[in-house]
């Protein structure tokens, strides 16, 4: 019976272990992030309010990305429709979420989470009360350039 109980835990533990190291890789790794674009300058002395809407409407991974839970207070964004992990804009449609203050240091936390400039964009949007707040929007996709087709 113990040779069971040993390989159920060596089990349990390499399932831990493997969903530590995912959850590393998802939230807090520089690894597998390297923006096309440039990105838009941060000040470090400076706080920052960001719509969310989508996984970090909750606690637990606002926790796991900037080290924070955060107070998360509700918010609404007009003309926009959320549509999975994206939102589009749209007449008469209304996107519920909260605006989270962060630092400027979580604000690069954040964009490394949302793959700012290869996923997302940030963008600044106004909110129902008339305040502003930074929105994770996802890119367009580019085109793939097509070789020039010539004819002789």
């Amino acid at each position: 019976m113990t040779k069971v109980i040993r390989s159920v835990l060596l089990i349990l533990s390499a399932l831990l272990i493997m969903a530590v190291g995912y959850l590393w890789l998802t939230f807090v790794s520089p690894f597998g992030y390297t923006p096309t674009v440039e990105l838009p300058e941060i000040d470090d002395n400076a706080s920052y309010s960001v719509f969310v809407y989508g996984t970090l409407k909750q606690p637990w991974v606002r926790y796991l990305v900037i080290g924070r839970a955060g107070k998360g207070v509700p918010a609404t964004l007009p003309g926009y429709k959320k549509q999975a992990l994206d939102i589009k804009p749209a007449p008469g449609e209304v996107t519920e979420g909260f605006v989270i203050m962060v630092s400027g240091t979580e604000l690069r936390a954040l964009d490394r989470y949302e793959r700012l400039g290869v996923r997302y964009q940030r963008v600044e949007l106004p909110l129902e009360n008339g305040e502003t707040a930074w929105v994770y929007q996802l890119m367009d996709p580019v085109a793939p350039e097509l070789p020039d087709q010539h004819t002789n």
